[in-house]
């Protein structure tokens, strides 16, 4: 019997918050966390999953369609990737799975996208004769996200997991988005890139995350289109007095950071392509600021007492001092922050955090030039 060894890593945000789903531009990388699978087939037609932690999960090959009551169930993850497969001429028998991962739940480096990749990468390799590219892979996990499960994600986890390193991506045309590497070497700048935990849950903020590109869609439908991106900035910036009457002020400054962010993500592309680290921290700090103030994705809209996320970005910047950048990282809400922090100072930095916060809680990534993938075989 052959068992094959699969991964998918993690991914980080590197520039392009809440840009994805108005078809705008972003800088993502994978990060050398990743989740595993250790797989051999079977004759039964299931597909079988035992990851580490959590309730085992079966889905039959032959059942493929949407199941409403599995929303927001791995099992909805794993129908809906296995269903797109068979939709484009996958042969499938069953197969088993044992899988772990380094990628936490809720860590903001996107644990879900990582598991749409692997079984992608199952899939492909094992059934489809690995015809599809690592873009059509990460599509496959967005429609299994966005249908299956139920969240309205956009592209932008699932590329930087699948296809892997550093890459700028312009989702103007979402169907094929333009995916270009980025070759920088970020060991050479004399800064650490660390994830920071808040502390802060995710549950019941679903409301938070969907309020965003539901405010963006009502700005949109005052033009007539589907996307920010489809929207002349001059047209809208004419039409201020019409746009806060119709959809409120937040809507508003949420489209006006969009607009500034798809522009500081080509700016920081530029900037890396250059050399020039400086200006590329120089926009971390302006993509936290208009987060911040116009798009509003660190605090939750009442909280008060709770407000782990701008307490873990005030933390970052005292210690930091001046040097490095900080921001907000992914969703927001809760979850996570990203700061770049100088490597004579990543010691006391970590110490610091890990002081207030709890241990554990600062987490030093590298960035890693493998996307999904099978990594072996071998003879059991």
């Amino acid at each position: 019997m052959r068992e094959y060894i699969f991964s998918a890593p993690g991914r980080t945000e590197i520039s392009g918050n809440h840009t994805d789903h108005q078809h705008g531009c972003v800088l993502a990388a994978s990060v050398n966390l990743k989740t595993t699978a250790r797989v051999t087939l079977n004759d039964d037609g299931v597909i079988r999953i035992q990851s580490e932690g959590y309730a085992p999960v079966e889905v039959d090959v032959r059942q493929l369609d949407i199941r409403p009551e599995e929303a927001n169930t791995t099992a909805a993850l794993v129908r809906g990737v296995a269903a797109a497969f068979a939709q484009r001429g996958a042969q499938f028998k069953g197969f088993d799975a044992q899988v772990s991962s380094t990628v936490l739940p809720g860590s903001g480096l996107s644990s879900s996208a990582a598991f749409e990749v692997l079984i992608g990468n199952i899939t492909n390799t094992l059934f489809l004769g690995g015809k599809l590219d690592a873009v059509e892979i990460a599509k496959i996990g967005q429609y299994a996200e966005n249908v299956y499960f139920g969240k309205p994600c956009g592209l932008m986890d699932q590329m930087a997991s699948s296809v892997g390193g550093m890459v700028f991506i312009d989702f103007a045309d979402p169907q094929n988005p333009l995916v270009e590497r980025v070759d920088f070497d970020f060991a050479a700048t004399g800064h650490a890139l660390c994830i920071i935990d808040t502390g802060a849950d995710h549950a019941d903020l679903t409301d938070e995350y969907a309020a965003i590109p539901g405010e963006l869609k009502q700005i949109n439908a005052c033009f007539g289109k589907d996307v920010l991106r489809d929207i002349d900035e001059g047209a809208f910036y004419a039409r201020l007095p019409e746009l806060r009457r119709a959809t409120g002020d937040r809507a508003v400054l949420r489209a006006i950071h969009v607009y500034d962010e798809n522009r500081r993500v080509l700016a920081q592309r530029e900037a890396l392509q250059r050399g020039d680290f400086e200006a590329f921290l120089e926009g971390v700090k302006a993509s936290g600021i208009s987060s911040w103030r116009f798009l509003q994705n660190v605090i939750p809209a009442g909280y008060k007492a709770h407000q782990e996320v701008a307490f873990a970005l005030a933390l970052a910047e005292r210690l930091l001092a001046g040097r490095g950048a900080c921001r907000i990282h992914g969703g927001g809400f809760a979850g996570t922050i990203q700061a770049f922090v100088p490597v004579d100072m990543l010691d006391s930095f970590k110490a610091g955090v890990e002081a207030v916060l709890g241990e554990g809680m600062c987490h030093v990534l590298n960035i890693t030039p493998n996307g999904g993938m099978l990594e072996r075989e071998e003879e059991i």
